[in-house]
């Protein structure tokens, strides 16, 4: 399998009631490139066991409590794509967000992050 274009980096603490929906949108993404990272900064609350289900679809990777900037910087040590996203553990993501920022990284080289607004809903 290619390299992923994109790594999907999500810090994972204490969210088994919400981690399932959030890898959901990043499965509606009509852009298709990328990896999904995991990174559980030693949840309690058996949130690994909500990740099972997806099999080989993520990379689940384990570390005792750090905090969620320990567990960002290792999910990025981990990642094989060209850019990375971030996502924390309760936010949804946009079905075209990462194509849309894709296509700004891509065919603008002088840009070297793109960010989003943000709704609370």
């Amino acid at each position: 399998m290619p390299e992923p274009v994109v790594s999907v980096v999500i810090p994972l603490y204490n969210a088994r009631d919400v981690i399932q929906e959030t890898i959901e949108s990043v499965f509606a993404q009509t852009y298709h490139e990328y990896e999904i990272v995991v990174i559980d900064d030693g949840s309690t609350d058996g949130s690994g066991d909500e990740l099972r289900l997806y099999g080989d679809r993520i990379r689940y990777i384990q570390q005792p409590n750090g905090g969620v900037a320990q567990a960002r910087n290792r999910g990025i040590a981990a990642a094989h794509g060209r850019y990375i996203a971030l996502l924390d553990h309760d936010d949804l993501w946009a079905p075209d967000k990462l194509a849309k920022q894709v296509e700004v990284l891509d065919t603008q080289p002088a840009v070297g992050m793109v960010v989003t607004d943000v709704a609370h809903l």
